[in-house]
């Protein structure tokens, strides 16, 4: 500044002596009338002269302009500073009388009303029927076209939470000029918009969708995991495209995610069924890799998103289930029961987490409701979960259920009847309950999927009742319910097809055996035969058959002969990664035993193993031999 200030001085010195006058006076004329020329001052070279007045002009020109910007920068930092100090909408109403405002101004003050209004919960609607605001409104519609991005972003925001109609012409001039400014938004700025239109409004908005366009079109200016975790979690089901970009995106960046972000990440594909194997994977190598310590939040929707998914990763289970088990005993009964049931979705069974969940139960009873209670019952079964203290366990259950019975819906008292039937622990109350005519009368003639699946489970809590419960004595489901009890065709198994060619080497004449037989106990058998005294095939469509909805044969089985029924066990009958049946083969085997079957277990982990047919033969023989051995000794 003071080198401008003696570069301005000598500019006007040397001015005074340099420049013609315009009009001289007359003591200062000729004779001739001329004006004398005037002199040249000394050691001043006329050329340092003549190059010296542009640059003079040009710093003083610079300088007043600077100026202007650094006052007008001043005073908008200065009604920046009193909109934020502002308190309440009567202060900010203030400002607008008291100075005059401009449109970006106006803008400042409908955004921090809006977020004064979120804070102290006041009632927007006070807010915009004020004249004052529709002031501040009609100063924006004005001057919309000089509002800044990032402000007018800001505003649109601001003027949709305070509830401002879409069909008022003010409102529509804001959205107008979004959209016509989209294209020099930056990526932040249309990702924040997009997140805050996507949960305001209907994914059928306008602009919304045109946001989501230039995201897609956008998508590589994607920078950051916070910005890459929001789309995800609030904009990605709007777009299949978009999601697409967004997971390619965070299979980049896994490794910097913490484990906040894997939480949403995985949630969100929860929600939105996307079972994104490859980002699936990443996000659990990394979480196991990078991070020991884990949040109760995060456990508990990790297990919930992989148990949606149906996502098995032993590592992540086993973490979880580890980190769980300190937590069990400050964990609320929801808490309890939504863990649980992702555990049993995933088939995944850790035995101390059980234990310490059924201790939980001991000792919240009182809390806990019976929809909780059923929930746990419900996991225990499918997994086939005996807890230690069963006695005291299933007393505590049956004291709770004692009168609630009648108070449940017919699905769930059905699935906790059925469930009680697969732990052993059925009482003659429940049984009588679910197979009462009035009971099953109306789902009979119901075609729905809904009610065929309660149809079988009715079916084999009937058979449970026959076989495994001699003290209950009625009633029973109708013989007509029974013969309708075979389920719809399925594909046909690697395992399936590979063990029907082998047992054709055993059983010789198809005489001799059955193959997918539906029993009236709601279960189906591989394949059957009948074994005389010397183990010797016998035909069977002359004898008697009990388990058949239509037995054509009438003799009984001859003196020392038995019947036999082969079994084979998928990879899905199994718990996770473990040779232990799961609740509903474990009870399938379990009736079909109590039929008067010796069953011959051909699991796929044994079976598939052997590549050659004579090996596999070879195999059923040798199983066979040893079941018989096993039933003689016995």
């Amino acid at each position: 500044m003071a080198a401008r200030l003696v570069q301005r001085c000598c500019w006007r010195h040397l001015t005074t002596f340099t420049c013609a006058p315009a009009a001289a006076p007359a003591a200062l004329l000729l004779p001739n009338g001329k004006v004398p020329a005037a002199r040249a001052l000394p050691h001043t070279p006329l050329t340092s002269i003549h190059t010296s007045v542009p640059v003079t002009w040009s710093a003083d020109r610079f300088s007043v302009k600077e100026q202007v910007e650094e006052n007008s920068n001043s005073e908008h930092r200065a009604m920046l500073n009193l909109i934020e100090a502002a308190v309440s909408p009567q202060e900010l109403f203030q400002l607008g009388e008291l100075h005059s405002l401009n449109s970006n101004q106006a803008s400042l003050v409908v955004t921090r009303l809006s977020r004064l209004a979120v804070e102290k919960k006041l009632e927007t609607r006070d807010i915009v029927r004020d004249e004052r605001f529709q002031q501040l409104i009609e100063i924006v519609d004005s001057q919309i076209s000089q509002v800044w991005n990032n402000t007018l972003v800001g505003l649109l925001k601001s003027l949709y939470s305070l509830g401002m109609e879409s069909s008022s012409r003010e409102m529509q001039s804001v959205e107008h000029e979004v959209l016509w400014r989209l294209r020099r938004l930056t990526f932040r700025q249309l990702a924040s918009l997009a997140e805050f239109l996507a949960v305001r409004q209907d994914k059928e908005s306008k602009l919304l969708n045109e946001i989501v366009k230039k995201l897609e079109l956008r998508w590589t200016e994607l920078e950051g995991t916070r910005t890459v975790v929001m789309l995800i979690a609030k904009v990605g089901h709007i777009s299949s495209v978009l999601m697409d970009r967004l997971e390619d995106k965070a299979l980049e960046l896994a490794e910097q995610f913490s484990p906040e972000d894997i939480r949403k990440i995985t949630l969100a594909l929860a929600y939105q069924n996307r079972r994104s194997v490859p980002l699936l994977r990443a996000m659990s190598y990394h979480l196991i890799q990078k991070h020991s310590e884990l949040s109760l939040s995060v456990l508990m929707d990790l297990i919930f998103a992989y148990g949606k998914l149906n996502f098995h990763q032993p590592q992540v289970f086993q973490k979880i289930a580890t980190d769980l088990q300190p937590h069990v005993s400050a964990m609320t009964p929801v808490e309890v029961t939504r863990c649980i049931r992702s555990f049993a979705l995933l088939k995944w069974l850790s035995l101390p987490l059980f234990e310490a969940i059924s201790q939980y139960v001991l000792d919240n009873a009182k809390q806990l409701s019976v929809a909780h209670l059923c929930s746990i019952i419900l996991s225990f079964a499918r997994l086939n979960f005996q807890p230690s203290g069963s006695e005291d366990f299933f007393n505590m259950a049956h004291e709770k259920l004692q009168g609630q019975l009648d108070s449940l819906e017919p699905q769930l008292l059905t699935d906790l009847v059925w469930s009680l039937c697969v732990l052993q622990q059925a009482k003659p109350p429940y049984l009588q309950r679910v197979l009462a005519p009035d009971f099953h009368a109306v789902i009979q003639g119901d075609p729905s999927p809904k009610a065929q699946n309660l149809r079988m489970k009715l079916i084999q809590i009937n058979a449970a009742a026959k076989l495994e419960s001699p003290e209950y004595q009625g009633p029973f489901l109708p013989a007509e319910m029974l013969s309708a009890a075979e389920p719809a065709a399925e594909k046909v198994t690697l395992l399936q097809s590979s063990l029907r060619e082998a047992l054709a080497g055993i059983v010789g004449s198809q005489d001799n055996g059955r193959w997918d037989v539906h029993t009236i106990y709601g279960w189906q058998i591989d394949a059957e035969m009948v074994l005389n005294s010397e183990n010797k095939p016998l035909p069977l469509k002359d004898f008697a058959a009990p388990h058949l909805p239509r037995s054509k044969g009438m003799k009984p089985l001859p003196p020392g002969a038995r019947r036999v029924a082969f079994l084979r066990w998928e990879f899905p009958n199994f718990s996770n990664r473990s040779k232990e049946l799961l609740g509903r083969s474990a009870m399938a085997r379990r009736h079909i035993q109590a039929a008067g079957f010796l069953v011959v277990d051909v699991p796929h982990y044994e079976f598939l193993e052997l590549k050659l047919e004579r090996q596999r033969v070879s195999y059923l023989r040798d199983k066979l031999h040893k079941v018989v051995a096993k039933e003689l000794a016995t």
